[in-house]
């Protein structure tokens, strides 16, 4: 299957006016996604002592949507939501191993929104490809503000490499192509220096994308938030990762008081989201579901979405359609005024339910699979075994429709009524069971041969890295300026 983005390109490249159907007032966007946050990491969704009252408040002000999939691990959910398709068909298989990179020559998201007259901005993580024309510049960013690879100071085999000996405390992060030494914990520095970048968009609508490393482990937060869970929880690492949430929420609290502060909040999209299920709360509380982080379980892809756009959306509304990460690239599409039907993409808008929750959505199914097969000549625990991707297909994936969840070929679950998979109903309903077989099998098919990263080699240069090492040797890294807010 060809990917059809030719057309958008060319539009793109001769004006905004070919592919922008002018809406009365283009919202500004921030979507805020987090890292490693389950569903049931939040107060608003009844855990029983972690402390989120921002996005508490956050809760009760946005129309939710409570049955939100992405993809059971962060790299393909962003790779979704940048190009609009399912992860595997741009090329993201893996976190690592150089299939975290998401295809070159792919319409992205900030792109569209380019094209739309949006100022574009990323502050956080990409984990998306660190040579240049894979980096967010690269990508339809104006601004970027990220730390490298999967993680602050995380490196594999490959090319994903952050800066050497990088700290959640004062990282160094790339700006706009420049290396900086900043002040501070991690998730308060790229809030911090999004709300600058925001503050001076005055002319143009913006799109600022937060998505925080945190709460991925290292669990790493100050002490005071650590101390506020200790009691609560059996190890260190727990409380570390419940007080990244609370200072996660701190932030959003600030997001929120800036906006009304700055005359910004009427006319400003707010969503919250994450980006997976949890790596260390579902355990203690996971709202019912089953599995977390990298299973394909409800529990490792229904996460939560608030949105917040007064005049469009509902306070304390609930809208429980079927919706994907997949669904983000044309609802921010519509909002903008952009046509992108020649782009022919899976998912659908989400502005009709927010304008109409009756609005017609018709059932479908979707497609999961937790990926990360071995990979030949790589080191450690993902370079042993059969590297092949179609060794793979009938493991570690799943489908969801309206009601139904196939996970694996052996386990069929009525989530409608039993949303903890608590009963294997296979048997008594063969026919749905291979209904959604065939329609993985239909998937599969036109997936396999977008799996480009499948054969790069290994032994490369880490870009990202050998950037941070040429400045600093050429005169040092200059120390951040933080923007006053």
């Amino acid at each position: 299957m060809k990917i059809p983005h030719l057309v958008l390109l060319a539009l793109l490249i001769g004006g905004v006016s070919a592919t922008v159907a002018h809406a009365d007032k283009q919202p500004n966007i921030i979507f805020i996604m987090t890292d490693d946050q389950g569903y049931g990491d939040l107060a608003c969704h009844g855990h029983p002592f972690l402390k989120t009252p921002n996005l508490d408040e956050l809760y009760t002000q946005s129309t939710r949507f409570t049955d939100y999939h992405v993809s059971p691990t962060c790299a393909p959910t962003r790779a979704a939501l940048m190009s609009g398709r399912n992860p595997f068909e741009a090329g993201v298989t893996h976190t690592i191993l150089e299939r975290e990179r998401m295809a070159p020559g792919l319409p992205t998201v900030a792109e569209t929104l380019q094209s739309a007259g949006y100022a574009t901005g990323i502050f956080g993580k990409w984990h998306l490809g660190e040579a240049d024309e894979y980096q967010p510049g690269s990508r339809g960013f104006d601004e970027v503000f990220i730390h490298g690879a999967g993680g602050i100071g995380q490196n594999f085999d490959g090319s994903q490499g952050d800066v050497p000996g990088n700290d959640y405390f004062d990282p160094t992060i790339r700006h706009n192509g420049r290396f900086v030494k900043t002040k501070g914990f991690c998730t308060d520095v790229f809030f911090q220096e999004a709300l600058g970048w925001i503050r001076e968009q005055k002319d143009r609508p913006f799109f600022a994308y937060i998505p925080t490393n945190a709460p991925h482990g290292p669990f790493i937060v100050g002490e005071d938030y650590k101390a506020m869970y200790r009691d609560q929880v059996e190890d260190e690492d727990t409380a570390a990762f419940f007080g990244m949430i609370t200072n996660i929420d701190e932030n959003v609290g600030l997001v929120m008081e800036k906006l009304d502060e700055w005359g910004l909040a009427e006319n400003t999209l707010l969503i919250f989201t994450t980006d997976n299920g949890s790596a260390k709360g579902s355990r203690i509380f996971n709202a019912g579901m089953k599995g977390g982080k990298g299973s394909q379980n409800e529990g490792g892809s229904r996460v939560p979405l608030f949105f917040r756009l007064p005049g469009m959306t509902k306070a304390g509304q609930d809208l429980d359609q079927l919706a994907r990460h997949i669904d983000i690239f044309p609802t921010f599409a519509e909002l903008a005024g952009v046509d992108i039907s020649e782009l022919k993409l899976e998912g659908r808008s989400l502005v009709p339910l927010l304008k109409d929750p009756d609005a017609k959505w018709g059932d479908r199914e979707l497609f999961f699979h937790g990926g990360r097969w071995p990979k030949e000549g790589a080191s450690g625990k993902f370079g042993k075994g059969d590297s092949n991707p179609d060794s793979y297909q009938y493991k570690r994936f799943a489908v969801r429709s309206d009601k139904w969840r196939l996970v694996g070929t052996d386990a069929l679950y009525d989530i409608e009524n039993d949303p903890g998979e608590t009963g294997n109903v296979i048997a008594q309903h063969p026919e749905v069971a291979a209904k959604l077989l065939k329609a993985y099998d239909g998937f599969w098919a036109g997936a396999r041969p977008l799996m480009v990263n499948e054969d790069a080699p290994l032994d490369v240069e880490k870009p990202f890295e050998a950037n941070y090492l040429k400045e600093k040797a050429a005169g040092g890294i200059p120390d951040w300026v933080a923007p006053e807010l």
